[in-house]
């Protein structure tokens, strides 16, 4: 459904959120580790996530690392979808069609308004925190073996 770099992404800001702190941050390694992605992809798709602090931040230097501020938290999962680049895919025709909509719909267009519906209140309702909290309860797991 969604990009390699998406799932990846949503994955490494979950992580990040379990795990890190302004004072207590994570390194590269230990992020592309923990999520199984290869550390290069790792970095450029952080780097995605932190420009302008969107998502997660960074500092630099010999202390520094990735980290998610309490306020960052807050925000539905679907900020990191928006974020990738993949937003779209919340309003999209399940068949690709650019011209689909209600007066002009396409043959599954009514099948697929209310798993869209279900699709979209997910992802904006699930705050990243509430992800990091399921992963800690040992219940979930963000890493294919």
């Amino acid at each position: 459904m969604f990009s390699k770099a998406t799932e990846y992404a949503l994955r490494a800001v979950i992580f990040i959120a379990q795990k890190s702190s302004e004072q207590e941050k994570l390194g590269l390694a230990e992020i592309a580790e923990a999520i199984h992605s290869p550390q290069f992809f790792t970095a450029k798709i952080l780097q995605k996530l932190t420009l302008h602090n969107q998502v997660i931040s960074s500092v630099r230097g010999p202390n520094g690392g990735f980290y998610i501020t309490e306020a960052a938290k807050q925000k539905s999962v679907k900020s990191i979808v928006e974020v990738m680049g993949e937003g779209d895919l919340f309003d999209k025709c399940v068949l690709g069609l650019n011209r689909c909509s209600e007066k002009n719909p396409c043959p599954m267009h009514d099948q697929y308004k209310p798993i869209r519906e279900d699709f979209v209140t997910l992802f904006e309702h699930q705050s990243i925190e509430e992800m990091a909290q399921e992963m800690n309860s040992g219940s979930f797991f963000i890493r294919n073996e």
